[in-house]
């Protein structure tokens, strides 16, 4: 009957094992098929009953790794381009696995001063980063989808204040309909975010003008006039996914200051643009916001999960998401409590990963690489541009590409159906890893570029399976 306490001593073992069976998978990530064979019999490999009496750290360890290394998908190497997620540079995830060594819970001061202050100092560079101003609030999360849960409960609780309510108190039911104005850029975790806070997805007002929903900064400010000076939130979206596009933050901040509304910016990738002066420009007017979130195992390069919101009037996180109880630190508490500024109580050390990378690799190895992947990302422009049988179907303003496979003798009715099934027939190839998706109302693939890793060859081998494994089903099609 192992007991861990029994067992002690297998952990210098364990941790080698761990070690070695780790820089096995690492070694080949660069060359590796994206997604392996044997998905489909991942659970197979592990289900079966719980034991009664298990076999210790080390043999647990060992089948753990043995068994999970050959069917985990690479998403942490360079050809891994869906879903924006970046991978994990040296640094951080040398900091991660110090980060579960030490264990600490950063919900409050005493029990980790060092999660609490580190996190303070994470949260101060990334605001020197983004170039945000430094009386700002903020707190990390578990990704952009709580960031935007974070600010946007901060609004929601700022809204009720301007009506003689609180909401944190009294609910939403206690005041009048929020309205929340943007485009049709807006993501679905800011749609989660207001409909787990009360508000409502429905109660989204998308101001549009065009197919490809760009915002009409006209019909929001006729709808914030309408509004008499009624509280509402205005989000602007910092890099839309399909095509990295960009609403007009600095006009967006304008209209927010004119009608007293709370401007929001979700820059869960496109916040990074800020790092190079060839797309500062896109996100200008963001320090003007009252909240700003982005993303850390994006672009950033740190492991999941990890996020940050940042608020201009600190107070207000305090007041969205504190908490009492006898055996809680109090409200007179003179140390922070990172507990009381977000939704988690027990909450992971994600600071010593954030220092780490920043501390290994500083503004301008972030800047160097955010370049890096920009060029990657015009190259791919360049060649589906010069291909006779590829489309591009939005301008490459970022990391994203937006294109479709277009060969010459398809007819345009059959275009999606070809590129639907092209883009399964990538994935199960393996040998890279990107999504199809839905461009104004158009089948297409969005690769984005944000891995540490990734180059030349990685963004050309992207392109050379599509082209062939498209010309395979046109051919199987013909025949």
């Amino acid at each position: 009957m192992p007991d861990p306490l029994e067992l002690a001593g297998e952990l210098d073992d364990a941790l080698r094992v761990a070690s070695e069976r780790a820089r096995a998978y690492l070694e080949p990530l660069n060359d590796d098929p994206v997604q392996p064979s044997g998905a489909d019999r991942v659970r197979s490999l592990f289900a079966r009953p719980l034991p009664e009496d298990g076999d210790g750290a080390l043999a647990a360890v060992r089948e753990l790794a043995e068994r999970a290394a050959p069917v985990a998908t690479r998403s942490s190497g360079p050809r891994f381009f869906h879903f924006v997620i970046g991978g994990t540079t040296p640094a951080a995830l040398a900091a991660d696995w110090l980060t579960s060594a030490f264990d600490q819970n950063v919900g409050g001061w005493i029990a980790s001063p060092l999660g609490t202050e580190l996190e303070l100092v994470a949260l101060d560079w990334l605001k020197e980063l983004f170039r945000l101003p430094p009386d700002w609030g903020g707190v990390l999360t578990t990704g952009a989808t709580m960031a935007n849960f974070v600010a946007l409960a901060a609004a929601r609780d700022w809204a009720g204040e301007r009506q003689g309510v609180d909401v944190s108190a009294e609910g939403v039911r206690a005041m009048p309909q929020l309205p929340i104005l943007t485009s049709g850029h807006i993501h679905v975790s800011s749609v989660k975010s207001l409909s787990l806070l009360g508000i409502g997805g429905d109660n989204i007002e998308r101001f549009t003008r065009d197919a490809a929903g760009r915002l009409d900064v006209a019909a929001v400010e006729k709808r914030l006039d309408g509004l008499g000076g009624r509280p509402a939130i205005v989000i602007a979206n910092a890099g839309e996914v399909n095509a990295g596009d960009f609403d007009p933050i600095g006009a967006m901040a304008d209209l927010a200051e004119r009608h007293g509304a709370w401007l929001h910016v979700d820059g869960a990738f496109g916040l990074f643009a800020r790092l190079s002066p060839r797309t500062a420009h896109l996100v200008e007017g963001v320090e003007r916001a009252h909240s700003a979130i982005s993303d850390g195992h994006k672009w950033l390069n740190v492991p999941h999960d990890c996020g940050f919101a940042f608020v201009r009037e600190p107070q207000r996180l305090a007041r969205a998401f504190g908490e009492t109880a006898d055996y809680l630190p109090s409200e007179e508490d003179p140390h922070v409590n990172f507990g009381h500024l977000g939704p988690e109580g027990s909450r992971r050390a994600r600071a010593l990963v954030v220092w780490a990378t920043l501390a290994a690799y500083g503004r301008a190895g972030y800047q160097t690489m955010v370049e890096r992947h920009l060029d990657l990302a015009q190259r791919i422009g360049r060649i589906v541009d010069q291909a006779d049988d590829l489309e591009r179907l939005a301008h490459v303003q970022l990391n994203i590409v937006c294109f479709r496979y277009r060969p010459s003798g398809v007819p345009e009715e059959e275009l999606d159906d070809l590129n639907s099934r092209l883009g399964e027939a990538v994935l199960e190839d393996g040998r890279v890893f990107v999504g199809i998706t839905l461009h104004e109302g158009r089948v297409a693939f969005r690769p984005a570029i944000v891995n540490w890793r990734t180059r030349e060859h990685d963004v050309d081998l992207l392109i050379d399976v599509v082209r062939t494994l498209g010309a395979r089903l046109v051919a199987a099609a013909s025949t």
